[in-house]
């Protein structure tokens, strides 16, 4: 089987998820900002009826109930180099913690590059598994997010990142 796609229904909403082989290569929430491109998602198949869709359910079900800190699942995400290493950073960023679009350009040799890691970040076809939602502006605000700021809010909150916490004092 090669590309393919199906529904998985989630506390988040109803995510589409396209695999190909074996492998993902995107997750996408309703309306999102950078959805795939028409006819690029494959046949639709039964999420119960492919394994790799019904893994990424049980391990999105485990880490949405707090049992799950990190993702086990193959993934092919498709993009340029610049997004590969933005998204590969991405993968690095601790549960429970944050970073920003500055400090990721920094990692890649120059600050002033925020605005181009932000667009990389905003075209991370694996929400959740390659957890974009950990980068914020460079205050702690939080700032775009693909499957949007309630969404981020959540996962941030899920996770126990501080940058929400503080948000709630003020």
């Amino acid at each position: 089987m090669t590309r393919r796609h199906a529904t998985l229904t989630t506390p988040l909403g109803e995510l589409l998820v396209v695999a190909d082989g074996e492998a993902l290569v995107g997750i996408y929430f309703p309306g999102h900002w950078h959805p795939p491109a028409s006819g690029s998602i494959g046949v639709e198949v039964d999420a119960r009826g492919d394994d790799l869709v019904t893994r990424l359910g049980v391990e999105l079900a485990e880490y949405l109930a707090g049992e799950r800190v990190a993702f086990d699942l193959p993934m092919a995400p498709v993009g340029d180099e610049f997004q590969q290493a933005v998204w590969a950073m991405l993968r690095d960023i601790p549960i429970g913690t944050t970073t920003s679009y500055g400090e990721l350009g920094a990692r890649l040799g120059d600050r002033n590059l925020a605005r181009r890691v932000g667009n990389a970040v905003g075209r991370n076809p694996l929400s959740i598994i390659v957890p974009c939602h950990r980068v914020v502006g460079a205050d702690g605000s939080l700032t775009g997010y693909a499957g949007g700021l309630e969404r981020k809010r959540h996962l941030l909150e899920l996770e126990g990142a501080p940058v929400v916490a503080q948000a709630r004092l003020f």
